[in-house]
């Protein structure tokens, strides 16, 4: 459930009444987050704390506590003198046993972790004074230094109800956001200053009212992974079917199915057309059986728990793509190509043989069913209202919608998923997640969740940046990926 300022409030007062304690709340908040930094910093750094006066100050601080016991450098930049800070703030910053207050930033050598803990939900229009050049200075050091910025449950200069950015505001990397996701968070004004987002739940305190909508957590997948049975086999996992692949774009199939193969699925084929068939046989892992079709309505015979089609099949058998995607009685997975071929008719997902989960990204979208000024979560519950559909829409927010069931905003991801091939392994996974039992918007969910963490794995645990990170990179770390959702906070 998604939240208002006003309804977070009443939550925290009416559990205040039932006997829990702001200091309580406070050391949940500033634990888990810290236990999320450490996801992404798995080696002692350095953490600069903006501390504001209020609560917010508060959770920063005891952030700053237990990094500190695990041997992280902590330094302290006030907003106000340590004796104009609330009790609980003052309380805390005495806490620490080693704190460095600084009125400047040094210089700094190890990986930088900045903390926003300037201003929570209460604060009402554009920062200003001292906070107001703090933020400018986090935002500084950020872009001159690499750092990577955290803020506590949204950034200082966003207006937690309704996304407005006011000015100046704080460029988060990573959003942990406290008791429950704030409206204002999943605004597409807040996308490029949230960054990613990870909740801190907090015992004792829930919501009597709010939006239905939600953000992809751990929790609410971790039930659809159940650990494998001793006696299940590769017929458990479904047949996986790839329709995928032209002369010129025959990465789009190997990624695709490679990646079907590494979240899960039991059999994969892929679907090749003559001129694509001896290439691709000894191209792809040799997981993947590669069959010759004469037309791509040969699939219409072939035994199978999901189809996935559309990555790299060009524009040249769309007639033959509208019928398939019509008329197959398998689920399917609809994407890129084949998207473009049904947006000359988009009128035939209203009568499809099978349950379809489309994933477009803005373009492709924009073809299918246009914007017209709306919102992405509007564009995407319309479109589901037009059509019986699955959809999940790409973005630095993916939206899974569903007709009859709130919209779910994905959580996971990075900057550097901005390349080709990203959308391939994303087919490919979701079409692993149905063909093992999943339901399109289960699958959905799974499937973008596990990608943006593969893909976050791969910059914070391995080599890789975010200009160097690609698909293969994604496929790579998919099994950590669906290792750390089972076992992570993120």
């Amino acid at each position: 459930m998604i939240a208002t300022a006003e309804q977070m409030r009443a939550a925290e007062n009416a559990a205040f009444r039932d006997g829990v304690t702001p200091s309580g709340l406070m050391e949940i908040a500033g634990e888990g987050i810290a236990r999320l930094i450490q996801q992404y910093f798995s080696e002692s750094s350095t953490l600069v704390v903006f501390c504001g006066k209020g609560n917010n100050g508060g959770d920063a601080v005891v952030v700053a506590r237990h990094l500190e016991a695990r041997g992280w450098s902590v330094l302290i930049r006030l907003s106000v003198p340590v004796d104009e800070m609330v009790p609980l703030t003052r309380h805390h910053l005495e806490s620490l046993k080693r704190p460095e207050y600084i009125s400047s930033i040094p210089p700094v050598f190890t990986p930088l972790v900045i903390l926003d803990g300037l201003l929570g939900i209460g604060a009402l229009g554009s920062p200003k004074g001292v906070v107001a050049d703090q933020i400018m200075e986090m935002n500084l050091l950020r872009k001159e230094s690499g750092g990577f910025t955290v803020a506590v449950d949204l950034p200082s200069g966003l207006d937690a109800t309704t996304g407005e950015v006011f000015t100046p505001c704080v460029q988060a990397d990573l959003t942990v956001t406290v008791g429950a996701v704030k409206s204002g968070l999943v605004a597409d004004t807040a996308t490029p200053f949230v960054g990613r987002i990870a909740l801190v739940s907090l015992p004792g305190l829930s919501l009597a009212e709010g939006d239905l909508a939600s953000v992809i957590t751990p929790s609410q997948l971790r039930h659809l992974l159940p650990i494998r049975g001793f006696d299940t086999f590769k017929g458990s996992y479904g047949r996986i079917g790839i329709l995928a692949g032209s002369s010129g774009y025959l990465g789009a199939a190997r990624l695709a199915s490679s990646a079907s193969v590494h979240a899960g699925a039991g059999l994969v084929t892929l679907y090749a057309l003559p001129e694509s068939y001896e290439i691709l046989a000894v191209s792809c892992i040799p997981e993947v059986m590669v069959r010759q079709i004469e037309t791509y309505g040969d699939v219409l015979n072939e035994k199978m728990d999901v189809l996935a089609l559309g990555p790299g099949l060009g524009s040249a058998y769309h007639e033959e793509l509208r019928s398939l995607v019509r008329d197959v009685a398998s689920p399917c997975v609809v994407d890129a190509d084949a998207l473009n071929a049904v947006s000359a008719d988009s009128s035939l997902l209203s009568d499809c043989a099978g349950l379809r989960l489309l994933t477009p990204h803005p373009g492709e979208m924009e073809r299918l069913f246009p914007q017209i000024g709306r919102t992405r979560r509007d564009w995407a519950t319309e479109f589901v209202t037009c059509y019986p559909v699955t959809l999940l829409l790409k973005g630095a927010r993916t939206i899974i919608a569903e007709q009859g069931y709130p919209p779910v905003f994905n959580s996971t991801g990075n900057p550097g998923m901005g390349s080709g091939g990203m959308g391939d392994v994303l087919t490919g996974v979701t079409a692993a997640m149905i063909g093992g039992g999943h339901t399109p918007r289960d699958a959905a969910m799974l499937g973008a969740w596990i990608c943006g963490r593969a893909a976050e794995i791969a910059i914070f645990n391995d080599q890789d940046s975010q200009e160097s990170l690609a698909a293969t990179s994604v496929i790579r770390h998919l099994g950590e990926a669906f290792s750390s959702l089972r076992k992570a906070d993120c």
